[in-house]
């Protein structure tokens, strides 16, 4: 499995924009990428410009595949215009944890 944190900041005055973007995006995945086994957007408590999705995909293919889909290159065009920068993108590893349904 891989996991991936991704930080998106909206340029001031952008924050529903990038919000309606990225709500679109989560419902892009849910609808065309089965083997993504999460894809969660959060909002910073006190950071109303700032973003985080939480990723978990089966497998490296797949998450190599997220990034070559139609509606990520999408995604990607339209954060030009709503983007304080370039999104953070780390890889995590689970150490340790809970999770339940």
């Amino acid at each position: 499995m891989i996991t991936v944190l991704a930080k998106l900041t909206a340029q001031p005055g952008k924050e529903a924009e990038m919000q309606a973007a990225l709500e679109a995006m989560v419902a892009e995945v849910d609808a065309k990428e089965p083997g993504v086994l999460a894809y969660t957007l959060h909002t910073t408590e006190g950071e109303p410009g700032t973003f985080w999705m939480y990723e978990e995909y089966a497998d490296e293919d797949t998450f190599k595949a997220h990034g070559t889909t139609d509606h990520m290159k999408a995604f990607a065009m339209s954060m030009r215009e709503i983007a304080a920068s370039r999104p953070e993108v780390i890889r995590v590893t689970p150490v340790v944890g809970v999770k339940r349904s």
